[in-house]
């Protein structure tokens, strides 16, 4: 686990600002909930976080390190959407271990069990 700071983060698209100046602190260990109406920017701040949105203003870090810049495939971040189906093909349990898989994390592992 790893703590995650969003440090004044805007995220502008053309002239809509879904982050404006965003400040977070979520310690190592912490669980945190985002909650709120719909385009209030908590999707926005996910994908930020994962990497999957360039951010317009500001900084995320990630275990104390500045991942601002750093591409989604190397920031060792997942996400689960609230709408599971990534491969409707899947079981809920496959489509949330797909990630695992691909990254051949052994099962035992996952589980919390080796």
């Amino acid at each position: 686990m790893a703590s995650l700071e969003f440090a004044g983060v805007w995220k502008a698209y053309h002239d809509v600002e879904a982050l404006r100046g965003l400040d977070l602190e979520v310690r190592d260990g912490e669980l945190l909930v985002i909650v709120g109406p719909s385009g209030c920017g908590k999707t926005t701040a996910l994908r930020a976080a994962a990497g999957l949105e360039e951010v317009t203003r500001g900084s995320i870090a990630i275990g104390g390190r500045d991942v601002t810049r750093v591409p989604a495939g190397k920031r060792n971040v997942a996400m689960v959407f609230q709408s599971y189906a990534l491969f409707p093909h899947l079981t809920v349990e496959e489509n949330i271990g797909f990630g695992l898989a691909a990254r051949s994390v052994p099962r035992c592992m996952s589980q919390g069990r080796c």
